[in-house]
């Protein structure tokens, strides 16, 4: 299960869509195609317009049909509209998908349109990095601007007994990492900001039991079972492939072991996305839940924290689970 599924309302459907209705439906090459795109990644009208290459009127109807027959569904963010292959499809529309996929899959039009779908997801990723790239310098300035200095005060309550190894994930410039440290036995903080590493370098010199890791969430450099609490600080509407990266945390906590996640709730402040780079506008802490339950985490606790009167941002929450065995 992505994210993004368990948010989406599916579009609407005719209470009984015929076989006929589900063959016309997929006759079309260009409807096939958009449904092999949104089979394992969910793109606006504009990102499937890119790549498949028709303008958008065009790629707008086939979207219409498509939704009227119950074949997508769709998820609204600010003013996008984000479409994915439906993961409620009844069975015989799922096996007349599977025969339609398998032939179309190994088709060169197909492997092309999978090649322009990695450089839209890249492009999605690089917004990202070429923020903290430029913005490493003021960075904490900014995040205290947006969202308070004590926003990461909520995750310490309970936290920490002074005998765990903790995963700051996405630690940035080690602001975090620093109030970690104290109370823990090690802290390993990983960012995939080259920059960002070199301010936490210098501000975390002075603490024997920190190491820095330069890694991506979605493959984290810690050997599986190593960590006895993950924290991701503000960092998860950064990440494009949430299931992945949460595996990823699911890997290298031990048994038995913590996910403490702090971020925003879900919002409609568009300009975050162009002017720090963020993939996700917040979260319903429900669907979060329903993706850790499926990733193989368990004992959900979710609270939301109350406004701090100096931040300029979103609400915030805290989410906490217990990794399965």
């Amino acid at each position: 299960m992505s994210y993004s599924s368990a948010v989406s309302t599916a579009a609407p459907t005719p209470v009984r869509a015929s076989l006929f209705d589900r063959l016309q439906s997929l006759s079309d090459e260009t409807r096939a195609r958009i449904l092999l795109l949104l089979e394992t990644h969910e793109f606006t009208v504009g990102e499937i317009c890119q790549i498949v290459q028709m303008p958008q009127s065009t790629v707008s109807r086939h979207l219409g049909i498509l939704g009227h027959e119950g074949w997508l569904t769709v998820r609204a963010e600010g003013r996008s509209r984000h479409y994915r292959l439906s993961p409620t499809l009844d069975e015989g529309a799922r096996q007349l998908w599977i025969a339609v996929r398998d032939a179309l899959s190994t088709a060169p039009v197909a492997q092309e349109d999978r090649l322009r779908s990695r450089s839209v997801l890249e492009a999605r990723a690089e917004r990202s990095r070429a923020f903290f790239s430029s913005e490493a310098g003021r960075w904490d300035h900014l995040r205290k601007e947006v969202f308070g200095d004590l926003a990461h005060l909520g995750l310490l309550p309970g936290l920490l007994q002074g005998s765990e190894m903790v995963g700051d994930l996405g630690c940035g410039t080690g602001h975090l990492t620093r109030l970690l440290a104290p109370f823990a036995r090690g802290v390993i903080a990983v960012d995939r900001a080259k920059e960002m590493l070199e301010v936490a370098r210098g501000r975390l010199l002075d603490l024997e039991n920190v190491q820095l890791r330069e890694g991506d969430l979605t493959g984290l450099p810690i050997d599986g079972g190593v960590l006895d609490v993950a924290v991701l600080a503000l960092v998860l509407h950064y990440v494009v492939d949430l299931e992945r990266a949460l595996r990823e945390v699911h890997r290298v906590l031990r048994p038995g072991g913590r996910i403490l996640l702090l971020d925003m709730l879900e919002h409609d402040r568009e300009g975050f996305r162009q002017e720090m780079g963020h993939v996700w506008l917040g979260f319903r802490p429900e669907a979060l839940e329903l993706l850790l339950e499926e990733v193989g985490f368990g004992a959900v606790n979710i609270v939301t924290l109350p406004p701090d009167p100096d931040a300029g941002g979103p609400r915030l929450f805290v989410l906490r689970a217990n990794r399965g065995s």
